[in-house]
């Protein structure tokens, strides 16, 4: 694939929510799966699995957990990315090495791990003419999805999404501009106008496809919420909700062996 295919791919990407009921060839799936392993990987540990999910009793289970997200069953498979230092920790023991894996920064590094492999699988997926859906919903609801999963100790759902061939074609949605994002030597603050200015497209454009969809319009007007901002905060991702899943999640790593030697900072 020369550079041109790769940038086509990449920036053509959209979320595929609807599928087409043509299985996924089993070669393909492992020329994606094989793409996630080359993934950068802290240490070279990998300390990440992936569990591919096609069995519709599996996904009917999921479908809750997932906030009823219609393609966790339409899609062929489900793609779920686990911090995995649960084979290490296995793998050290035998050797008799020292297990240094139980902590909060362990889970971090298996975390971006299993991050960065899921957007190498994506990006191969989309190179093959597939589309996913990446769900947030994969930490929220870590604790569930791990119990469904039959994680062991050691394991937690990070990230996932859904794979099949597309029976849609979404628009592109708008991105915000490269110099909101991009810092040059070290961080550097935006006046009040730079940050409005960023945000200029992405209230309109946002705002305009919030609108458009009957059910989250209903949800606006009756909300009272008068802008995009206000849509994320009062509606999509409330305090509430997110002190919710921040308990999900916390309870989720010490469970499965990731805060048992959590000490507080000595000032």
């Amino acid at each position: 694939m020369g550079s041109n295919e790769i940038f086509g791919v990449i920036h053509n990407h959209t979320s595929i929510r609807s599928y087409k009921n043509t299985p996924v060839p089993e070669e393909t799936l492992n020329k994606i799966l094989h793409a996630a392993t080359r993934a950068s990987s802290s240490g070279n540990m990998q300390a990440y699995s992936v569990i591919v999910t096609s069995d519709q009793r599996i996904k009917e289970e999921l479908y809750e957990p997932h906030f009823k997200q219609n393609m966790v069953l339409d899609a062929p498979l489900l793609l779920t990315f686990c911090a995995d230092f649960h084979r290490m920790k296995r793998w050290i023991k035998l050797r008799e090495a020292p297990e240094n894996f139980d902590n909060f920064m362990s889970f971090m590094i298996a975390a971006i791990d299993a991050v960065l492999a899921s957007q190498n699988a994506a990006l191969a997926a989309e190179a093959e003419g597939l589309g996913i859906c990446y769900m947030g919903t994969t930490l929220a609801s870590c604790d569930r999805i791990a119990k469904i999963l039959n994680c062991p100790e050691g394991v937690v759902p990070v990230v996932g999404f859904s794979l099949g061939y597309p029976d849609e074609q979404p628009k592109t949605r708008d991105r915000l501009p490269t110099t909101a994002l991009v810092h040059r030597e070290q961080y550097q603050m935006k006046t009040d106008d730079e940050i409005l200015e960023s945000y200029s497209d992405r209230e309109i454009a946002g705002w305009k496809r919030y609108m458009n969809h009957p059910d989250l319009r209903k949800a606006i007007e009756e909300s009272g919420v008068k802008n995009l901002a206000q849509v994320y905060t009062k509606l999509k991702y409330t305090r509430e909700s997110h002190e919710i899943y921040s308990e999900t999640v916390f309870n989720c790593l010490e469970r499965q062996g990731f805060l048992r030697r959590a000490l507080p900072l000595q000032n």
